[in-house]
């Protein structure tokens, strides 16, 4: 099954890189367009000094962290929102007819290798952002800082997963998905304390999103939270990840058992 895995994966790539310019010309185009997410931020320090109670030195940190976990599980499952094209057209019967995780066929068949340059660049923007801010390094924040982006993006990847499911009962959900998704990936961008009210505990708590780079950011950096939240949260990024990815499952397994074809 590895084998059979890896072959699509394998000619997924050289099919997208077998034109090399336009392959490299879509890399620098995603390239640019998660920088807008770190420039969005340096710009609004130019009109405050602090957000949400943090210097922008250490929104930077977060967001970073949050540009990473999203990187990865945007590389990994990203193209998992193609799934409505496949129910709408009826691709979705083909995956099912072969001996393979439906899933893990999606993620393989439909996998976007130029994603890989907004991972580059997410590590270069957190190795700068590290760098600009007075870290009292221990291995109790090596460790954070490791897991931290991993964990993060199977949050991530869970949102995808159960975004693109509802495309089994509503099959053009895109918009929907993307507002949990793309719209999580702006949520994590800032300080948790800059958001108030039911969206706050909606997007933080009820998602999870709070722990994507958030809490995990306050250990690292020794911060208190200005919302009184004890500093051990920060290690609650793995369990909140394996609730989700749990969570995401179920929901996966619900959709394909309420699949009944293209009807077309």
């Amino acid at each position: 099954m590895l084998s059979a895995y890896t072959r699509l994966l394998v000619a997924q790539i050289r099919s997208q890189t077998q034109y090399r310019l336009s392959f490299l010309a879509d890399v620098v185009s995603t390239c640019l367009m998660s920088l807008l997410d770190i420039v969005a931020v340096l710009v609004l320090f130019r009109v405050t000094p602090a957000l949400g109670g943090f210097s922008g030195r250490q929104v930077l940190v977060m967001a970073a962290m949050a540009l990473l976990a999203f990187s990865l599980s945007d590389l990994l499952v990203g193209n998992v929102e193609r799934l409505r094209f496949y129910i709408r057209t009826g691709l979705f019967d083909v995956v099912l007819l072969r001996p393979l995780s439906a899933l893990g066929q999606l993620l393989v068949i439909d996998f976007a290798p130029r994603r890989t340059g907004r991972v580059v660049q997410a590590l270069v923007i957190l190795a700068v952002a590290l760098f600009l801010v007075d870290i009292d390094w221990s291995v109790a924040r090596v460790a954070i800082l490791v897991v931290t982006p991993l964990a993060g993006s199977l949050i991530f990847a869970s949102i995808f997963v159960a975004g693109a499911t509802v495309a089994f009962w509503w099959v053009e959900s895109g918009e929907l998905a993307n507002a949990f998704t793309y719209g999580g990936r702006d949520f994590t961008t800032y300080p948790v304390s800059v958001y108030s009210g039911w969206f706050r505990r909606l997007f933080a708590y009820g998602l999870g999103f709070a722990f994507v780079a958030y809490y995990p950011a306050l250990f690292l950096l020794d911060v208190p939270d200005p919302l009184g939240a004890p500093i051990w949260l920060g290690w609650g990024t793995p369990v909140v990840a394996l609730l989700a990815m749990t969570v995401a499952a179920c929901v996966w397994r619900t959709g394909v058992r309420h699949y009944r074809s293209t009807g077309s």
